[in-house]
């Protein structure tokens, strides 16, 4: 069996239900072919954990949902919308992402970096634009922080003020690139502790993640990638406890010790 017809097919959604819907989707850099055939759909409010190795293609399929990466061949579907050129814009200002070295302004205070993008893309005004700064910069703790610049923060604190960014644009979906891979090790439990919060609120969540404790607390749904490919997507009890690939296998005991 090839590894595409290893995943585990799901069954349709219907038109209204479906947040994202990828079709046929091929990247190549030069020669090196990243990503192979992905088909994916991800249902309103669904939570998706993508897990695989090094260069399976993982950071490169959720960089291609944000307009970040430009695949040669196949089509995306952001609520119903065809990502393109045309309208990267506009749609990518309903994707919210968040990144592995937190890419905050480190000339601009933690406010300022929150209201740069609601005020210049959707014409926010200031004072609007800082009273929902300030709501979501509570909402991960550190309200406090506002006034101070990234460099004066822990990395714990840098990944939360990039998540709040990120939410204050109000995104109907959010993107994780392995958003604790930066972290030192007791900084991570309190981002999760985020995350696992943002999940709970039905938003529809899709994360690149080595933290399997995190897929199976809140992921509707693990995806494993290999080689450019979907290998494998279940719920996680399944996924953990029954997997059906022996890539799947493979990865899962190198990666939990067992």
């Amino acid at each position: 069996m090839s590894l595409h017809d290893a995943a585990v097919l799901r069954p349709p959604a219907a038109a209204q239900d479906v947040a994202i819907e990828i079709t046929g989707l091929n990247k190549w850099y030069g020669d090196y072919h990243a990503l192979r055939d992905v088909t994916l759909t991800v249902r309103r409010g669904e939570r998706i954990v993508i897990a695989g190795p090094s260069g399976s293609g993982k950071s490169t399929l959720i960089r291609c949902l944000n307009a970040l990466e430009t695949a040669q061949q196949g089509q995306i579907r952001i609520n119903g919308a065809v990502l393109d050129a045309r309208r990267a814009g506009r749609i990518g200002s309903e994707v919210g992402m968040v990144f592995q070295q937190f890419n905050l302004f480190p000339h601009m205070t933690i406010l300022e970096n929150c209201i740069l993008a609601p005020m210049r893309v959707r014409g926010t005004s200031r004072a609007e634009a800082e009273a929902r700064a300030m709501e979501f910069l509570e909402k991960v703790r550190i309200p406090d922080q506002a006034q101070k610049y990234p460099g004066h923060l822990s990395g714990g604190q840098q990944q939360r003020a990039a998540i709040a960014r990120a939410l204050c644009m109000r995104p109907r979906i959010m993107l994780f690139d392995e958003p604790t891979s930066a972290l030192d090790p007791e900084m991570i439990k309190e981002v999760l502790d985020i995350m696992v919060t943002l999940a709970r609120e039905d938003m529809t969540m899709i994360c690149v993640t080595h933290e399997m404790g995190f897929a199976q607390a809140v992921a509707d749904r693990v995806i494993f990638m290999d080689q450019g490919q979907i290998v494998e997507q279940n719920p996680p009890e399944q996924f953990f406890g029954a997997p059906q690939n022996e890539r799947t296998r493979l990865f899962l005991s190198q990666i939990l010790g067992h």
